[in-house]
């Protein structure tokens, strides 16, 4: 399958979303880790670093996808709210927000490639499932033992 098959421009425009959400994915992440404090707050600082370098990781390779589409990487960066609520548990629930809006723009790609693309549809659903797994982990963290 070749990108003749898909709007270019639609998927160049969610491409350019998701670069930007992963780079802010990177300002928060590091932030995040740098404002834990407590008796866990080592474990917790390496996860944190942890996903600031995969969302780098995950910015990289939206914008190589971008070039090779004959596109152009965003040099934007996704929303960032500076709440001062730097309590763990508010921490991962803005983590949650964050990662539920990428898992939103991957998605989107998928809906805009899927059957078109090979290349593109692959990448989207891999991230789609890595994306998913984050949220989960997130999620098992929130959780108290006992609930």
């Amino acid at each position: 399958m070749t990108n003749s098959s898909i709007d270019n421009d639609a998927v160049l425009k969610v491409l350019n979303k998701i670069l930007e959400a992963e780079l802010a994915g990177v300002v928060r992440y590091t932030h995040y880790a740098l404002m834990v404090f407590g008796y866990n707050r080592i474990p917790i600082v390496s996860w944190m670093r942890g996903q600031a370098n995969e969302s780098l990781a995950h910015a990289n390779e939206a914008g190589e996808l971008i070039t090779h589409l004959g596109g152009h990487p965003s040099l934007g960066i996704g929303t960032l709210l500076e709440t001062h609520r730097h309590d763990i548990g508010d921490i991962l629930r803005e983590s949650l927000e964050h990662e539920t809006l990428a898992l939103a723009e991957y998605n989107r790609l998928l809906d805009l490639v899927n059957g078109r693309h090979v290349l593109l549809e692959e990448y989207a659903r891999r991230m789609v499932a890595q994306e998913e797994i984050h949220l989960g982990d997130v999620r098992k963290m929130l959780k108290k033992p006992d609930e």
